[in-house]
């Protein structure tokens, strides 16, 4: 059987554009498949309609789709906040990127602030980072000068400060950073 010439027949035909209808449906599905923000399904709708085109009757409004969601429900920019952080924080990741994470989610600075974590939950962070990629105590022999550094480095660019990373890298032993992490402030802790 000759399939060179099906290629040419079966042209796919270009997306009709997006009415109102539609436009919800998208929605819909979107927020339904994803855990999202306001800002993140403002910014799917528009590059929906950018990709597809409008044929409706007033002119789209995806802010508006966005807003009408979050009153009903839908979206929960303060629980996407919460979840996001509680997840970046048990990965080992650091305050600097979990807000940087929620900045690019479009998630406001007040929500932001109060996703922040506390000192013992940032200290918690670190060492797991440190447990998951053997810095440290973790790694079994006292790293060498460069190696250190690295290792530092490394956590700092996953939004640890420069005091805990050092902390957890220069603990003599696991005993000494898990108590690095019990000595943080208790009143911080269920933040």
């Amino acid at each position: 059987m000759d399939r060179e010439g099906t290629h040419e027949r079966r042209r796919k035909r270009p997306p009709r554009p997006l009415d109102a209808q539609r436009l919800e449906e998208l929605a819909l599905a979107y927020v339904a498949r994803f855990a999202t923000t306001a800002a993140k399904l403002e910014g799917y709708l528009a590059r929906k309609l950018r990709e597809r085109g409008w044929d409706g009757e007033r002119p789209a409004d995806p802010a508006a789709i966005a807003a009408r969601f979050a009153e009903l429900g839908y979206i929960d920019d303060e629980a996407y906040a919460r979840a996001r952080a509680g997840g970046l924080l048990r990965s080992g990741y650091g305050a600097r990127r979990i807000d940087q994470a929620l900045r690019g989610a479009g998630v406001e600075e007040d929500l932001r602030i109060s996703a922040r974590p506390g000192e013992r939950a940032r200290r918690e962070a670190a060492l797991t980072l440190a447990r998951r990629r053997r810095f440290g105590p973790f790694a079994g022999e006292v790293p060498e000068r460069d190696r250190r550094e690295k290792q530092i480095a490394a956590m700092i660019r996953a939004g640890h400060g420069f005091d805990d990373a050092r902390a957890v890298v220069d603990a003599k032993d696991v005993a000494e950073a898990k108590q690095w992490v019990a000595e943080a402030p208790a009143e911080e802790e269920d933040r």
